[in-house]
């Protein structure tokens, strides 16, 4: 009897690679981020340092990464139930990355610039103007819409896994309860939000070890 070639999918294969990278992304934005009084000279140079750009720009790419993981999901619960409500977790995640990266390419590019004459100048009333653009009611609108849209799909990346029986039903909880608090986690001190990044990539690995497991049963 010849045993049927089972090759491994691809596309859920890439989709758990994004999310295990995500992961990772989360701790080194976390983690690399200078931390100052941005109302002070250090804080105009913790904006002009590369730890902060290397730490948003990871950021940046780990909102991109986490929908793919999203749409392997999908590709997963093909022809399935849940297929539906994967496919839209995959789109909301994708417009609630943009519209957060919108708000954090402000905070790489023209923070940076700010930072940067602030040191020059030795003038720390500069970051006024960097904090008056962050707190701008659109950018924070914006912003804050980004980040519940972002929550939003994790969680209904969660029901979709927990409902179709092809994924272990927990798999995708941790990651869509810990995106639920990616807002609030901006107020806790530096190591609460380290610890909140690990538990970011910890369940992001979860996630994608289930996707790859996955992935190498389909024909």
């Amino acid at each position: 009897m010849t045993v049927p070639h089972v090759s491994p999918d691809r596309r859920t294969q890439l989709g758990a690679v994004a999310l295990a990278i995500a992961g990772v992304l989360f701790v080194v934005y976390e983690a690399v981020a200078p931390r100052a009084d941005e109302t002070t000279l250090d804080g105009a140079a913790a904006w002009a340092s590369a730890g902060w750009s290397i730490a948003h720009i990871s950021a940046i790419v780990g909102l991109i990464l986490i929908p793919l993981g999203y749409g392997a999901i999908r590709h997963v619960l093909d022809d399935t139930p849940q297929e539906r409500t994967a496919y839209l977790a995959a789109v909301i995640g994708y417009i609630g990355s943009g519209l957060t990266i919108s708000y954090y390419g402000a905070e790489v590019y023209g923070l940076r610039a700010i930072g940067e004459r602030a040191v020059a100048d030795g003038d720390p009333s500069l970051t006024e103007v960097g904090n008056d653009f962050r707190l701008d009611p659109t950018a924070v609108t914006v912003f804050t819409i980004g980040l519940l849209l972002v929550a939003v799909a994790a969680v209904l990346a969660a029901i979709a896994v927990w409902r179709s029986g092809s994924l272990p039903r927990w798999s995708a909880v941790p990651l869509a309860a810990l995106l639920a608090t990616m807002l609030p986690q901006y107020f806790l001190p530096h190591a609460g939000r380290i610890v909140w990044g690990v538990l970011v990539a910890v369940a992001s690995l979860w996630l994608a070890t289930a996707l790859w497991r996955a992935s190498g049963g389909r024909s």
